[in-house]
Formats: C-alpha cells, sequence, structure tokens
C-alpha cells in the first residue's frame, strides 16, 4: 500500500533533532533504520504529520566503554553491534540474541535504538535489554535523562520517551563472568518470535548465585520472569533448574492470536526457560 503523506526532515545533529521534535509535539515519528516505522506507514498503521529521520547523525552510532559499562549509540545497526568485539565480551547475550533478528538485510539498516524504541513485545531486543539491567539515556530539550530498562516500555509499542525526546544511547553493565543463552521458538526462519527466552546466570562455587530471565512475547511488553529468578538462587542441579522453569509463566498475561494461544505461550515459556538456564550454566 502506498503510506498517507507526512513531512519530511532529515537534522544532521542531535540538538536539531530534539528541536524539530519539539517543535512537531505527538505528530512526529522518528525515523531509524526504519525497519519498523515504514511497514506501519505502509500499511497505514501510522499516521505521523511528519518524519524525522536521524539516520545521517554520526553521534548517534558507536561503540564505547566506560568503567564497567558498555555504551552503545541508539543508531548502531544490528550487524556492527553483533560484530564488535567489545559487546561480545561484555555483553555476550546481547550479541547473541541480535544474531537471531530476522536476516541479514534487515541487521544491516535495523538499529538497536530503532528496535527499543518500537517497543515490540515480540521483538527479541527489548526482553534481553531488561535481563541486562540496561540503563537507555534520552535527550530532549531539558537535556539528558537516564530510564532503566524496568521503566522504559510502557504498554504496547509504547516507552517512556516524551514526544520531543530522542533515544541517543544504551548503557549496559558489563556481564563478563556471566553464562548467556537466547532461546527462542518461531513458526518459521526469520518471522517474530512466538516466545523467546534471554537467560542471564552468574555461577558461584558451582551454585546459581544470580540468574536474569527476561521473557519476549509474553505480554504488551518485555517482561522478567521474577518467580524463577528466585528459584534459581542456590541452584547446582539439572532438577532445580526444572523445577524453577515451571514458574516461568507466572505473573504474565500472554496474547491469543493465530500464531499462539496464551496457554500454548505459557508452555513455551516453561520449556524455553528451562532450555535457556542449562545451557546458560553450562548444565545442559
Amino acid at each position: 500500500m502506498i503510506p498517507p503523506a507526512f513531512e519530511y526532515a532529515r537534522p544532521s545533529s542531535v540538538e536539531e533533532a530534539v528541536r524539530t521534535l519539539a517543535d512537531a509535539g505527538e505528530d512526529a515519528k522518528v525515523l531509524a533504520g526504519g525497519q519498523s516505522l515504514l511497514p506501519l506507514l505502509r500499511l497505514r498503521l501510522a499516521f505521523p504529520e511528519l518524519v524525522v529521520d536521524v539516520g545521517r547523525i554520526a553521534e548517534l552510532r558507536g561503540i564505547r566503554e566506560d568503567e564497567g559499562t558498555l555504551i552503545i549509540g541508539a543508531m548502531t545497526s544490528h550487524h556492527d553491534v553483533i560484530g564488535d568485539p567489545r559487546v561480545r565480551r561484555h555483553a555476550g547475550l546481547l550479541a547473541a540474541a541480535t544474531a537471531t533478528v530476522a536476516d541479514p538485510a534487515v541487521r544491516h539498516r535495523g538499529t538497536l535504538g530503532g528496535s527499543l524504541a518500537h517497543a515490540d513485545p515480540a521483538g527479541d531486543l527489548p526482553a534481553v535489554i531488561l535481563a541486562l539491567n540496561a540503563t537507555l539515556i534520552a535527550e530532549g530539550p531539558a537535556g539528558r535523562r537516564a530510564i532503566p530498562a524496568r521503566e522504559f516500555f510502557v504498554d504496547y509499542l509504547q516507552t517512556a520517551l516524551r514526544p520531543d525526546e530522542l533515544l541517543v544511547e544504551v548503557e549496559i553493565p558489563t556481564t563478563d563472568d556471566w553464562g548467556f543463552h537466547y532461546e527462542k521458538f518461531q513458526r518459521v526462519a526469520q518471522a517474530w518470535a512466538v516466545v523467546g527466552v534471554a537467560a542471564l546466570v552468574r555461577r558461584d562455587n558451582g551454585q546459581i548465585a544470580e540468574a536474569r530471565i527476561g521473557l519476549t512475547n509474553m505480554g504488551s511488553t518485555p517482561l522478567r520472569a521474577g518467580a524463577t529468578e528466585e528459584a534459581l538462587v542456590g541452584a547446582s542441579a539439572e532438577g532445580v533448574v526444572r523445577r524453577a522453569a515451571e514458574v516461568a509463566a507466572d505473573g504474565t498475561h500472554p496474547s491469543s492470536d493465530p500464531s499462539a494461544s496464551p496457554e500454548y505461550r505459557a508452555h513455551l515459556a516453561r520449556v524455553l526457560t528451562r532450555r535457556a538456564v542449562l545451557s546458560a550454566a553450562g548444565m545442559g
């Protein structure tokens, strides 16, 4: 289909982009890699009066380290995230999950910030960022503010970003000594995840000392499997992990669609959590 008519702006700096968004109010949409917004425009599911293209703002790209924190520019492509040795070393879960996103063409165009700002609960990266305890940095007319990942995803396709704010960076505490695994089920290759599980596990003296479990497509936002995380502390045997995974869907509200019923999604969450944790903990 042909998208509805809209005005187009291509700022050359973050400052100019923020000013443009502030002037437009709620009638503007940010265009990053375009892999999320363009399909919505073509299907006429989005009707912005102004599209603000931030694709040529160089300061929004890049990856760097700062005292135990990995900082990734919002416009850094999935391809660059996967290939960066600092990401693989300090945030291996992010590199592994990003490698499963769609196909190579999408990974070359799509961006980390675009995926997070789109906030689709079926997207792979929001749950991963949640498990990594990341902080998202937004810039608006009043300056920068830090938004914890737990507070960033508000509802289906909705975030804590204000209309005049731009997501500029993602800060990720390093997880060098953690085991990790991303497990997802999809109906066909390159499709959205029916359910996905992002697992991070830190072991001490042969036992799981801490676990973080992010759930993809188990509600209107990405979620943490809190009951499973608590049950995993002290686990040293596969049987304990299996029992802990049985409560992975507790407190979730998965949707019903042609891909799966809520009951089937809950079943998948339990199965995939068991697999992901066992792999992350080196027990599988």
